[in-house]
């Protein structure tokens, strides 16, 4: 249960990295809110992961996914460029990832 946590953290890591680019700087209301929300979901769920997982990895974990997943949503929203070395990047954040759990 405690992997399913993690990963359900990342995902709102991702939620509120990419809400940051919205809140126009918290100027906006409905996104600043929606940000933070996201924000407390994910510790909260990355502390629930955390009494389980070792920290160095649970850590790792958490933001690997929050980085695959905002880089690759910055060039589908955003139009951010998508190079090889960039994908390359991103696959080798995954093989990090998949390399601590089956480690742990």
């Amino acid at each position: 249960m405690a992997w399913l946590y993690l990963v359900i953290a990342g995902l709102f890591e991702v939620a509120w990295a990419i809400g940051l680019k919205y809140t126009n700087g918290f100027s906006r209301v409905w996104p600043s809110a929606l940000t933070i929300l996201a924000m407390i979901i994910s510790f909260g769920f990355l502390a629930q992961a955390l009494k389980t997982i070792p920290v160095g990895t649970g850590y790792a974990v958490w933001t690997g996914i929050g980085a695959m997943g905002t880089a690759t949503l910055g060039m589908i929203l955003f139009s951010e460029p998508a190079s090889w070395m960039r994908l390359g990047s991103i696959g080798l954040i995954l093989a990090g990832i998949i390399a601590l759990k089956a480690t742990s």
